[in-house]
């Protein structure tokens, strides 16, 4: 089975013969990977970037499915 990382994440977007789930369980599994990698020795810019390339997984799954993609986007945004 291939890996995919963040760099795959508009090709796996286009897939054809891949279900919308199963897109967007791939997508959240990268961006799961992401977060874990971090550490506390992460620098601030670490986390933001990071951040960054998760609101970039959370917009393409809106592509594929709204409501989803919104309560990610939303839920991101919210105030700690």
């Amino acid at each position: 089975m291939m890996e995919y990382d963040f760099e795959d994440i508009d090709r796996i977007a286009d897939f054809k013969t891949w279900h919308n789930t199963r897109k967007i369980d791939e997508m959240l599994r990268i961006d799961c990977n992401l977060y874990a990698n971090l550490g506390i020795d992460s620098s601030k810019s670490e986390k933001a970037y990071v951040k960054k390339q998760s609101r970039h997984i959370y917009k393409v799954i809106k592509t594929i499915d709204n409501a989803l993609g919104t309560s990610f986007l939303h839920a991101m945004d919210k105030p700690n």
